[in-house]
């Protein structure tokens, strides 16, 4: 990255892995933690998350963070942390893909109520995560696809289309164009893009009113496509508006 906007996003997350590390250095999973050798582990990687500051193999990583039935998901998933976050911002790691799923297992580790630092350190990283992806172009950034982290892992939209509003940068207005060609079939029928633990419906509403009042200009900056100028003025309208205009797609779900 040349531009100093993307030199301090990725500094910013830097510093933000840093802090992780710092405050959840130590951390283990609960002494009594246990899981089905049969679909997790074995007793020997069961033992390496009761030691703390182990690196474990990708493989070992990701069923670790994606097992959903942890006795305390919290303890295991701050032995974890460190590493997965590293994990989730490289290409080559197994962890990477995943995304989605990573928010939702922040979400089961109730991250929000762990000792006010570590649950610092936790949301410094989401949104230093989120600022750098922002300004990175795809596929390391794969915008869409850290708000979804984001969200699933904090349960809030609106703060963080508040950051991509606010952030004025060509890289951004790009992945925001991406962003609606893949968000574009399911929100014009009403439907969120993604998987959610939380209100789909609310997320719907905010999404598209969002994208109707803030995205056509940055995707005509951009120089984006004018179908996808259209599938987007199309998600603005409502109700007959949408199914009665000559544009409309007519798209099945």
């Amino acid at each position: 990255m040349t531009d100093m906007h993307a030199r301090r996003a990725e500094l910013r997350l830097d510093a933000a892995l840093e802090g992780l590390a710092v405050v959840l250095r130590g951390a283990t999973a609960d002494p009594e933690e246990y899981n089905c050798e049969c679909h997790w582990g074995s007793a020997e990687e069961l033992a390496l998350l009761k030691v703390p500051d182990v690196k474990l193999d990708p493989d070992l990583l990701r069923r670790t963070w994606q097992a959903p039935d942890w006795r305390d998901h919290g303890s295991v998933l701050r032995r974890i942390l460190p590493q997965l976050a590293g994990a989730v911002i490289d290409s080559r790691s197994e962890s990477f893909r995943y995304r989605d799923e990573i928010g939702v297992s922040l979400a089961r580790g109730r991250w929000q109520q762990w000792p006010h630092e570590q649950a610092a350190a936790v949301r410094e990283f989401l949104l230093a995560f989120w600022a750098y992806s922002l300004v990175t172009p795809d596929p390391v950034a794969r915008t869409h696809q850290t708000l979804v982290l984001c969200v699933e892992a904090s349960g809030e939209l609106g703060t963080w289309l508040n950051v991509w509003e606010t952030l004025e940068h060509p890289t951004a207005d790009r992945n925001l164009a991406e962003a609606v060609d893949v968000w574009d079939y399911d929100l014009l029928v009403d439907e969120l893009p993604w998987s959610t633990w939380h209100n789909k419906d609310d997320m719907v509403a905010v999404l598209t009113a969002w994208l109707a009042r803030h995205a056509p200009a940055r995707l005509r900056a951009c120089n984006a496509p004018d179908e996808l100028l259209q599938r987007l003025r199309l998600i603005g309208l409502t109700g007959p508006s949408r199914w009665d205009d000559p544009q409309w797609p007519h798209y099945t779900y």
